[in-house]
């Protein structure tokens, strides 16, 4: 962006939309399935086929549930379905695992657009839609609805197809701005925008705004935590890192001093005595996963119904060496017990977006309606 045009112009906003615009599709009972495919190495050659699936997919099924797989005539070699899980692997054999279609939990389907153009798109993400496929979500996201417009409108225009994908994640639970990229080139530096969040561009100064540090991209969350908060503002800087946690294949995100950096700058709205709760604003100069639900809970002031979250930004059930074995029909492992990241009932709004246009790179301003309960009674 050039400075002269900065200097002059207010940022545009996708507030000057005309129309609210929404789309989506409802989602069908079940879901397609999934297909796996492997290419069995030298290094795994003489494995029997109960060896390979369940030393390699161990976080996907309990070795009962790979053993159940097999003998429901998912797993083919070569083409051909094998029930015996004692059957020896031979290198270059293709390996194929179907997993069963399932009815996937109940989740909102429909978008609205916030902005969008050749380039990107930025929608406002409902409480409950997942971004992307992931555990019992593979169909009922945000991606798929994408996927499924793009094929609706490449099919009334000759321009070609595009293929829009989210450039960053947020929660399950949370809602707000969502931005997308519809071309390789966007994708590229939108996801260069994220990556490096805490570089700082210029300063500026708009007649509705005081001076803004402007970063390649900014982002503003609002939030409803419990307690009240004392200080006008506060700098939150706990490093995040991951333990190991049921349910959780990778890994859960805790406040960790041995963590990577983190930080959040915390701007109290309103305080809500009777109710002992404080509306703030969040803006996070880094994109630590679950970052302000850990920050805000380290300081002791977690979320309103975060069910994960506690004082500390620390899980509220914590037992790293119980592992549930069980499994479901399909021979995966159940949802777990104990409350895991996606589950929803906080309030958590992604706001404010700010960043250059990755193409024109014209400032674009995008904001996301408010839900009520994160109002402050002057916007009410």
């Amino acid at each position: 962006m050039s400075s002269s045009k900065a200097e002059n112009s207010a940022p545009s906003t996708a507030a000057a939309t005309p129309t609210r615009r929404t789309f989506g599709e409802p989602w069908p009972e079940f879901n397609d399935g999934l297909t796996y495919h492997d290419l069995v190495r030298p290094s795994d050659a003489g494995l029997t086929l109960i060896e390979f699936y369940s030393r390699k997919y161990k976080n996907s099924a309990p070795l009962q549930g790979w053993l159940q797989r097999i003998q429901n005539k998912q797993i083919t070699i070569d083409g051909r379905v094998v029930s015996n899980p004692d059957a020896s692997l031979s290198p270059g054999a293709q390996l194929v695992y179907h997993r069963l279609p399932w009815k996937e939990p109940n989740a909102p389907y429909v978008l609205e657009v916030l902005f969008e153009d050749d380039d990107m798109i930025a929608l406002n993400k409902p409480s409950g839609l997942q971004v992307l496929p992931g555990g019992l979500f593979q169909q009922r996201t945000v991606l798929t609805q994408l996927q499924w417009r793009a094929s609706k409108l490449s099919s009334l225009s000759s321009s070609g197809e595009s293929h829009p994908v989210p450039v960053h994640r947020l929660g399950r639970g949370t809602s707000g701005i969502l931005l997308c990229a519809k071309t390789k080139l966007a994708k590229s530096r939108l996801s260069a925008y994220f990556a490096d969040g805490t570089s700082i561009v210029q300063e500026k100064r708009y007649s509705n705004l005081e001076v803004m540090r402007v970063r390649k991209i900014i982002k503003i969350y609002r939030a409803l935590v419990s307690g009240v908060i004392n200080e006008d503002e506060l700098v939150i800087e706990q490093p995040i890192g991951m333990v190991r946690y049921p349910g959780v294949a990778k890994g859960l995100y805790v406040a960790s001093p041995s963590g990577k950096p983190a930080l959040s700058n915390v701007r109290v709205l309103e305080r809500q005595v009777e109710k002992n709760c404080t509306l703030v604003e969040v803006e996070i100069q880094s994109g630590r996963p679950h970052q302000i639900r850990i920050h805000l809970s380290f300081i002791g002031h977690p979320l309103i119904g975060d069910p994960l979250y506690i004082d500390g930004g620390q899980p509220m059930c914590f037992d790293p060496d119980l592992i549930d074995e069980s499994f479901a029909q399909d021979g995966g492992y159940r949802r777990p017990e104990n409350p895991v990241p996606g589950d929803c009932g906080y309030n958590l709004h992604a706001h404010k977006l700010a960043l250059p246009h990755p193409i024109t790179d014209e400032l674009i301003a995008i904001n996301a309606p408010l839900p009520s309960i994160l109002k402050a009674s002057q916007e009410c």
